[in-house]
């Protein structure tokens, strides 16, 4: 990892299973259909985070393609497989280069299957794949929803989980890779405004980040993008949360490609309190509602229901 000024404190703490590392979020503006341009310009944002000390480097998702395809057959022409395609390894290189990890949204190809994917990828190369599980709008009709649950990958930053975007909405995200014993969570992103949201307000995200923080013990780094993609509006405002739910960098601008980075305190402990006496995973009380997760399953039996969908 890089060494930076405060190394001998960083030793000193790491001894007793506690460490500082410097995340960095990149929000950037994919261009749809520039996969060169892109990947070239998710390098030189990489380099940049990496001499200002990151150590983890977050990228929108699907940055190397840009998110508004005009249909399915048009993601799939963009689309590569995972680890073996070209982006996936230019991005382990400039891992490798600057000793780093790197979180990174891209459009994956699996036979004729396409998922909406997150890489990650290390100093010694390829750590595993995030296929996004929650579907936004035409999302789900081009891609099929994640098959690989939440896993969390052990990184040379501690213990790492993803999601991407909506994924974010969901409670059951969070609390998913909290019970793993994730240290971080990665969010690729790109957030659009939602419904009857006030001009002069916040992302919705920002306050379901902050929430799924808190509620949860764990650090979370969101990188969005911005612009206007064939008529889409990107939010921007990427941030990164700690462990408590309070921002640490950010949100950044609705409009501007910009680099935010952090310092965090990784702990490697399972204890996620808030409090001296109360511990957001050890004070839940299971036995009041061990069934609500199944509530689904009743749902989707109604005539209608979208828990009947089909998807490409």
């Amino acid at each position: 990892m890089p060494v930076r000024d405060e190394s001998r404190a960083r030793l000193a703490i790491e001894s007793e299973g506690i460490f500082k590392m410097l995340v960095a979020c990149i929000q950037m503006e994919p261009i749809i259909g520039e996969k060169a341009t892109n990947r070239a310009r998710s390098i030189d944002f990489i380099a940049a985070a990496a001499d200002r000390g990151a150590e983890l480097v977050v990228l929108p998702e699907l940055a190397n393609t840009g998110y508004v395809f005009k249909d399915r057959a048009e993601a799939l022409g963009m689309s590569e497989e995972i680890p073996v395609g070209e982006t996936t390894n230019i991005w382990a290189d400039i891992a490798a280069q600057h000793n780093l990890v790197v979180v990174a949204g891209i459009a994956e190809r699996d036979g004729a299957t396409l998922f909406n994917s997150a890489v990650v990828v290390g100093p010694s190369g390829y750590i595993g794949r995030f296929r996004k599980v929650h579907l936004w709008g035409d999302e789900k009709k081009i891609f099929r929803p994640g098959d690989l649950g939440f896993p969390v990958f052990e990184t040379p930053v501690g213990r790492l989980a993803v999601a991407i975007c909506y994924d974010g909405w969901f409670p059951e995200t969070y609390r998913a890779v909290a019970f793993q014993g994730a240290d971080i969570l990665c969010v690729p992103t790109n957030w659009v405004p939602m419904p009857g949201q006030p001009p002069n307000r916040q992302a919705m995200a920002n306050t379901l980040t902050m929430a799924g923080a808190h509620s949860n013990g764990i650090f979370i780094a969101c990188a969005d993008r911005v612009g206007v993609e064939r008529g889409q509006q990107f939010e921007g405002q990427s941030l990164i949360v700690n462990r408590l739910g309070w921002p640490v960098a950010g949100p950044a601008s609705r409009d501007r490609e910009e680099i935010l980075v952090a310092d965090i305190e990784v702990r490697g402990s399972s204890r996620r309190a808030v409090g001296d006496d109360n511990d957001v995973l050890q004070d839940r009380r299971p036995e009041v509602y061990a069934g609500l997760a199944n509530t689904s399953s009743s749902l989707g039996a109604l005539d209608g229901s979208p828990y009947n969908r089909s998807f490409p």
